[in-house]
């Protein structure tokens, strides 16, 4: 499917197969959502679909997580008209902050952090990130927010994994990702072929 492409019947789901594969091998994500993002109704679509769930009262505050989280997470907020938290990786920030070690999804250890002047008992946050794959990066971010004494209200995400840490996620906290249930086999097990049914 052409990037710029939109079909007349926008199903739930068609920006889908804007996603990329990895053509990079291993070291790599097995696959590329950011292309979705170039198309500016595949990224509507996807942030309506994400926030079909919440009700916009209920959210103080939108925060998402560095660095590809960024760009969904700010435009969940625009399109709530919310603020925006960057949740960063360790060492990044010049003001207070508080971290958190977390095991991503490559395997590797590695420190997130947040400043410490936003999140207070009573802020209520939608947490966002492209992709959740272990749950190890979002469980952090999770631990960051409730630490800091603000509420985790939902979690965003383009997929969340059915693996241990996404079900944990899913069984925990309310959340939308924007893969429809005939498809999840799919995502768990790393393929796409299926994504071809969008590309009409």
């Amino acid at each position: 499917m052409d990037v710029f492409d939109v079909p007349a019947n926008r199903q739930k789901g068609w920006y889908l197969s804007l996603m990329a594969p990895n053509t990079k091998g291993p070291t790599f994500a097995w696959l590329d959502p950011s292309r979705l993002y170039c198309n500016p109704q595949a990224l509507a679509d996807c942030v309506k679909d994400l926030l079909s769930p919440f009700d916009s009262n209920t959210i103080d505050l939108v925060a998402a997580i560095d660095a590809m989280g960024f760009i969904l997470g700010a435009s969940v907020a625009s399109t709530l008209g919310k603020g925006f938290l960057a949740i960063r990786k360790a060492g990044h920030l010049c003001v207070a902050t508080q971290s958190q070690n977390y095991t991503d999804y490559t395997g590797r250890e590695k420190t997130m952090e947040v400043r410490v002047d936003v999140l207070k008992p009573g802020v209520k946050v939608l947490l966002v990130d492209q992709w959740i794959e272990t749950g190890g990066t979002m469980k952090a971010a999770i631990q960051l927010v409730e630490r800091l004494g603000a509420t985790v209200v939902g979690v965003a995400a383009v997929a969340i994994e059915n693996t241990e840490g996404g079900q944990w996620i899913k069984e925990n906290y309310r959340f939308s990702h924007c893969i429809p249930e005939e498809l999840q086999g799919q995502i768990d097990q790393k393929y796409l072929n299926s994504f071809k049914s969008f590309d009409q």
